[in-house]
């Protein structure tokens, strides 16, 4: 294969995988298992820019906290989260896979055990 249709290959792969990132902007509600195993609403206002993630999470407790560190990445997102409580910071680390108007995630890090749930698009 000649240098310069290499070169278009690789470019139009690169775009073609940027072009295919999930679509997450938007609001997602999640019924996520507390440390006593007993849900509690979660709200994320979440913003995509390329390859980067942006936003909040909302547990309903205090003013919602902004993410950090966010990645998407095909259908693959990621962020971390620091809250105070108590002069005690605590640091979870998200991590989903998107699939239509679901994310499944896992939330790992706090002061519990590492936890599973879905958030749903809201519309």
């Amino acid at each position: 294969m000649q240098p310069r249709n290499l070169l278009a290959l690789t470019l139009l792969l690169i775009l073609s995988t940027a072009l295919m990132a999930a679509d997450v902007t938007g609001k997602w509600t999640a019924q996520v298992p507390g440390r006593d195993g007993t849900p509690r609403e979660q709200t994320f206002q979440l913003k995509a820019d390329g390859d980067k993630l942006t936003g909040t999470v909302d547990s309903g407790r205090g003013e919602p906290a902004p993410i950090a560190d966010g990645k998407i990445s095909g259908d693959s997102v990621s962020f971390t989260l620091t809250r105070e409580f108590g002069g005690n910071t605590m640091k979870w680390t998200y991590s989903g896979t998107v699939s239509g108007s679901e994310i499944k995630f896992k939330r790992t890090g706090g002061q519990g055990e590492p936890r599973e749930f879905t958030a749903k698009k809201a519309q």
